[in-house]
């Protein structure tokens, strides 16, 4: 895990994964803005400590051009009403990396109701999302294989059973998939499931040649359920 000024980062959905982080003061002065930042927020934007000052310029500039406009109206908002606040945007730090980042903090008043201070935390969530689409795409493969896989045994089984080509048997899983109106693989797998059922012999003829009655025309060339 990482430890920012007390702040610890990680990713429990996927793991003990890191994911970068830091804290960041800005106190609203008559003079202007002073901000003070973490070590951490300085290498989100690219930065060691003491190659920048940090401004407000700054800090926008380092936003995505298509996410600038929204966060000086949030940060704009917040520091008129005070309030806690959230962001999720694209930053682009020093050297042109893109980050996917989520920043929340509140927005402190005085004793007069004004804004006196920002303070939050910025995290940067691209490792996560790039280790979450990964993984879904890993599961995408893996449920397409499989799915393949239950297709091509039904589609030996017809084979077998009728003695026909594989296009042929192919083509009798997708007109009785839509003449049922299920998915291909549930045909398939119901198939597949009988095939390998006790009962097998009984009921897998009768499977079959429901999937024959669906998939082949009924008129003179056609055949009959047996």
């Amino acid at each position: 895990m990482t430890e920012l000024s007390g702040l610890y980062t990680y990713s429990s959905a996927l793991g003990d994964s890191e994911s970068d982080a830091g804290t960041f003061r800005v106190d609203i002065e008559p003079a202007g803005p002073t901000f003070h930042w973490s070590d951490g927020t300085y290498r989100l934007h690219g930065y060691r400590r003491g190659e920048v000052v940090p401004t407000m310029e700054l800090v926008f500039a380092h936003k995505h051009p298509d996410d600038r406009d929204r966060c000086e109206e949030i940060v704009a908002q917040v520091c008129n009403t005070g309030g806690f606040f959230c962001l999720y945007h694209r930053l682009v730090d020093a050297q042109g990396r893109t980050r996917r980042v989520l920043t929340a903090g509140e927005a402190i008043l005085g004793p007069d109701g004004a804004v006196t201070a920002l303070e939050g935390v910025m995290v940067d969530l691209s490792r996560t999302l790039q280790r979450e689409t990964e993984q879904t795409a890993r599961e995408a493969v893996a449920g397409a294989t499989a799915t393949r896989t239950v297709i091509d045994q039904a589609r030996g089984i017809l084979m077998g059973q009728l003695k026909i080509g594989s296009d042929d048997a192919f083509q009798l899983l997708v007109t009785t998939s839509s003449h049922r109106n299920v998915k291909l693989v549930a045909v398939a797998a119901e198939l597949v499931q009988l095939a390998n059922s006790p009962e097998a012999r009984t009921y897998l003829d009768r499977a079959v040649r429901a999937i024959e009655l669906h998939g082949r025309p009924d008129s003179a060339g056609g055949r009959r359920a047996g």
